[in-house]
């Protein structure tokens, strides 16, 4: 290894911001800063390779960094002019961490180290501020005992509220020097009861033990979450940031805040933020104080006092500065900063984490602007965050019952079950159930519910506070400090105005309004346009590869086409069978024992499923429409549970005894390597006979309305050339039959879906006679890792926690095994037959890394369903700009 901290400030930064990789995210951003001219306390930051390197020596430190770190201390103390561990006048630093992308909350941050039982005086005789000194110190016991000793917070947090609620206060401000002494003694003595020795008074002890505890702050239970959720390797480690302490902390003409250079929220081109008098940073983030806003504009009522109002001078530096750094960095920037005594330090400058809405309209306003490209604006917004925008909103025209107001943190529409606490809600979203979860403010340890939770509503809190940041990270609908809601946990309810709403009754929040509704209210299908138009047609402009959808009904077809389907890549032909009257057909002709008896069932079927494919032809006109013969086994087409069996025998007029006999003589071992697919076409080809017939008349009457249609017939689960063959032979047959029957000739493909490993590795062959393929990856991932979809679940977790597998690869497809099946099939395909079309139609075909990989492989297209068009669409687009850089 070679060099371990690097130093920036004073004229003598050494890093800069494309060394994100080994000063993480706040490090580079620091460094860079600093470099600019832009008013920051001095430090130093040690590497991520050293995190790295912590877990490779046994989680202890060693010499050459505590020599680096050590050399970086004495330039600090040589800057500010005041030395480390001097009781009469000390340096204090914070200790934070910094990933090389940003983890907002799920690291650790100990502020204020430095100070001891001596210091503390030190310091309120040097700044003639006793408040401060005691505060400050009362602070760094709570932070270290949390952070780096693991002592329990709530713990120094109910000391906290005891005092408070003994002298009347409501807000920490109003405790006193005298209070805030005996609050430190009581921390001092918490420390003990549970660490059993006195609290460290040696300031090295204390950052040597701060640096330990954040490299293992990127190992706790909600880092990995974090991690898991968006997809960060576990292998990069976290930068440890070492800075100068300024205080927001000294009095009135102090103050500390969160500022976004752009709304988070809606990307409107307004400056937005909070801040806290007379408080220090994690005040604002933690939300346990509901901040003011930055700026007039942004005055919810006339009690507000903004920090352009409050500290007019230090509010124009701070515009001149984020106005500067935005167009550094060509993007919205999230800052922290400090004002001590009125002079303003910026402590951090990052990407800003920004909800779907606000991604779209910032990139394109910054093409507007002249600040990026479109190929850019495109990279800029990353496609599963198009989901955000893909959700229902409040109907408003619904009758809504609102029974409280908070902050709209995190726009859209959310309708659950109140729960409580984070577990919980995890605990209940895996039994299916809708939840909001519901917390005074939320904390890292609560990532697990907050990402299972349909919604999250805090008592307090504001638009930067943990809650708010993460789940517009997630694009989770969010109200936060809704502060006339008094909650209690432990008789699991909240009442608000005099209406109580006990754990398991029915809310619905508006993240975009801030309101809090009792029951539930109905929502409504977002329509897009406008920013989201724009961005949609520059990538199209970008990418090679189409993008159809999945739909089984008209309805279906119309919703993906708005959403810019150019086809249908799988129309699921067994859903229509399921419909009314239908089911009694399929059965009558699952019953027969004879071909004629099957023949006359399937005939009152027919004209139903013509009228099904006129829909869907007629939604589609104009483009291509894949429709995939009967896939699942006839025994999902009939009853097995005995009261089921009965009214079955009732309605079909038939014994009991038959219904079971039946049931029994369909049911298989592994149903999903039985009697299904192309099997049945070939054991009983009239059901396919009949489907081909539904689809070519069909295509012939749409067309004789003088619409275009494109009929492709995919047959499933073929692993055989004679297989295939047969099926195209008698597809063919049927056709010239319904053209002269119906007087007219539709153009009509017939291809396969190649799902069983067998089909890849023979694709030459079938591609003889088959004009497209469609890769079904479910299937294909089933097959080719011997694992039952409907089984997994039980251990692919365990994988993926235990790094067997990267992900679960019915998520994302498995490009390393899975997708060789796919090349090899694509590979064969093609050198028999070039012009052969070739998608996708799994659940793949809608994730943004398998929608990459089908782009590099050479598909014509992904299909997904209607929903997810869009992130194919914009996922493809990033595929042919990244393959062009």
């Amino acid at each position: 290894m070679g060099k371990y901290v690097y130093y920036f400030g004073s004229g003598q930064t050494e890093g800069k911001a494309d060394m994100k990789n080994l000063l993480g995210g706040k490090g580079a951003n620091l460094a860079e800063m600093a470099n600019l001219n832009v008013p920051v306390p001095p430090g130093f930051t040690i590497t991520t390779e050293s995190s790295v390197e912590y877990y490779g020596h046994g989680e202890t430190l060693w010499d050459e960094l505590k020599n680096e770190v050590m050399g970086n201390l004495e330039k600090l103390e040589k800057s500010m002019g005041i030395k480390f561990g001097d009781n009469n006048n000390p340096l204090l630093v914070s200790v934070r961490s910094g990933a090389r992308v940003s983890m907002p909350g799920m690291m650790d941050t100990i502020l204020n180290l430095g100070l001891n039982d001596d210091a503390v005086k030190g310091m309120a005789d040097i700044t003639s501020n006793p408040r401060l000194a005691y505060d400050s110190y009362r602070r760094f016991i709570q932070m270290f005992s949390d952070v780096a000793m693991g002592v329990d917070g709530s713990l120094f947090e109910h000391a906290l509220e005891s005092i408070k609620k003994k002298n009347g206060y409501k807000i920490d401000t109003e405790l006193t020097v005298e209070d805030l002494k005996k609050l430190v003694e009581e921390y001092k003595a918490i420390y003990k009861k549970e660490q059993g020795q006195e609290f460290p008074q040696d300031p090295m002890e204390q950052l040597w033990a701060a640096i330990e505890a954040v490299f293992k702050s990127w190992n706790t239970k909600r880092a990995v979450h974090y991690r898991k959720l968006h997809g960060i390797p576990d292998t990069w480690g976290t930068a440890v940031n070492v800075q100068a302490m300024v205080f927001g902390n000294m009095g009135d003409d102090s103050a500390t805040g969160v500022c976004f250079t752009r709304d988070p929220a809606t990307g409107e081109n307004v400056f937005f933020g909070e801040y806290l008098i007379n408080a220090q940073g994690e005040d604002v983030v933690a939300g346990i104080r509901t901040p003011q806003p930055i700026n007039k504009s942004k005055k919810k009522n006339e009690n507000e006092i903004s920090l352009e109002e409050a500290m007019p001078k230090a509010y124009a530096q701070l515009v001149e500065i984020y106005k500067r750094l935005e167009k550094h960095y060509r993007d919205m920037q999230d800052l922290e900063f400090t004002i001590q005594k009125g002079t303003l330090f910026m402590l951090q400058t990052r990407t800003g984490k920004r909800t779907a809405q606000a991604a779209v309209k910032i990139a394109v306003d910054m093409v507007d602007e002249g600040l990026i490209s479109k190929e850019e604006a495109v990279l800029r917004v990353a496609p599963d965050q198009l989901d955000q925008l893909l959700h229902p909103m409040i109907d408003p025209d619904a009758e809504m019952n609102v029974i409280a107001a908070g902050l709209p943190a995190s726009p859209g529409a959310a309708v659950g079950k109140v729960v409580f606490d984070a577990e919980h809600a995890f605990e209940e979203a895996e039994k299916g159930e809708d939840v909001i979860l519901v917390r005074m403010e939320t904390s890292p340890e609560d990532i697990k519910g907050m990402a299972a939770a349909n919604g999250i509503l805090t008592v307090r809190g504001g638009m930067t506070s943990h809650a708010a940041v993460v789940a517009r990270g997630m694009g989770k609908c969010c109200v936060s400090g809704a502060e006339a809601i008094n909650l209690s946990y432990q008789k699991k309810a909240f009442e608000v105005n005099g209406t109580t709403v006990k754990e398991g009754e029915w809310i619905t929040l508006n993240g975009s309004t801030g309101e809090v509704m009792l029951g539930k209210v109905p929502t409504m299908d977002p329509v897009l346009a406008g920013d989201f138009g724009k961005l949609m047609e520059w990538a199209d402009a970008f990418r090679t590869i189409g993008v159809r959808t999945n739909a089984d009904t008209p309805h279906d077809a119309k919703v993906a086409r708005e959403f810019g389907a150019q086809g249908i890549g799988l129309c699921r032909t067994e859903h229509m069978f399921f419909e009314g009257d239908r089911i009694r057909a399929v059965r009558e002709m699952i019953l027969s024992e004879e071909e004629s008896g099957r023949r006359k069932a399937l005939a009152q079927i027919e004209p139903m499923q013509t009228e099904d494919f006129v829909g869907i032809f007629e939604a589609m006109e104009d483009l291509p429409v894949t429709i995939r013969l009967l896939d699942p086994p006839l025994h999902e087409f009939v009853p097995h549970e005995k009261e089921q069996q009965e009214a079955m025998a009732r309605q079909m007029n038939v014994s009991v005894e038959k219904i079971r006999e039946k049931v029994d003589q369909l049911s298989e071992f592994n149903p999903m390597l039985g009697h299904r697919g192309v099997r049945l076409g070939i054991t009983f080809p009239e059901i396919y006979e009949m489907q081909a017939r539904a689809i070519l008349r069909a295509a012939c009457l749409v067309q004789k309305k003088g619409k275009k249609v494109y009929p492709e017939i995919m047959i499933p689960l073929v692993g055989t050339k004679p297989e295939f063959d047969i099926m195209r032979e008698m597809v063919d047959r049927v056709a010239q039959e319904i053209f002269a029957t119906e007087n007219v000739k539709v153009g009509y493909t017939v291809g396969t879906m190649i799902e069983i490993p067998r089909a890849c590795l023979i694709a030459d062959k079938i591609a003889e006679k088959a004009e497209f393929f469609s890769f079904g990856t479910n299937d294909l991932t089933q097959m080719t890792f011997g694992y039952s979809r409907d089984d997994a679940g039980k251990f692919l977790k365990e994988y993926v926690d235990k790094k067997i597998l990267p992900r679960d690869p019915f998520q994302a497809l498995d490009q390393e095994g899975v997708g060789e099946m796919v090349e090899i099939g694509i590979e064969r395909g093609r050198k028999e037959r070039p012009e052969l079309k070739i998608g996708i139609c799994g659940e793949h075909g809608g994730e943004p890394s398998s929608v990459e990989f089908c782009h590099r492989a050479g598909m014509n297209y992904v299909s997904c369903s209607p929903y997810r068009v869009p992130v194919a669409r914009l996922a493809a687009a990033h595929a042919a700009l990244k393959e062009k850089k």
